[in-house]
């Protein structure tokens, strides 16, 4: 490996059955598991579910950096994602949709779409990993009337 690159290690290791544990350096532990027809528990997250909950917290990390620097007050923030995968192995992500939820009255959607654009095209390592093999898009909603959920 090139000496000036920054570099993310990690390590996973079977717990039981199908469920698979792994940790990177910041040493917190995720816990995986398949669907109970391939031996597996229900004891997880799958791997492909991570990795859209991945891209959601990496760009939604992101945009509340961004609106934080911006000095754009809201009540919440939530991203939801949607995709569609290949019906054969290796069933790969063919479509994702990133839905940018914003809770608040009066937001300046200029800076909401700034914000979320520069998470997108520049600041967000796995949506650059992603972009040339899945079509990526996503939209931002706004909600002024609506209280947010738990």
């Amino acid at each position: 490996m090139a000496d000036k690159k920054s570099t993310m290690d990690a390590e996973v290791r079977k717990a039981h059955g199908l469920i698979m544990i792994g940790r990177g350096r910041s040493n917190h532990w995720v816990v995986m598991d398949g669907p109970e027809r391939f031996q597996g528990a229900g004891a997880g997250a799958r791997p492909m579910e991570l990795l859209l909950i991945s891209l959601a917290g990496c760009t939604g990390m992101d945009v509340i950096s961004l609106l934080h620097k911006m000095r754009v007050k809201y009540d919440d923030m939530r991203v939801t994602v949607e995709s569609k995968r290949e019906e054969e192995h290796p069933k790969v992500y063919t479509d994702i949709v990133l839905h940018y939820h914003f809770y608040g009255r009066g937001l300046p959607m200029d800076k909401l779409e700034k914000a979320v654009r520069l998470s997108q095209e520049r600041y967000c390592p796995i949506t650059a990993m992603l972009k040339d093999s899945v079509k990526l898009s996503y939209d931002i909603i706004v909600h002024e009337d609506e209280e947010t959920e738990g």
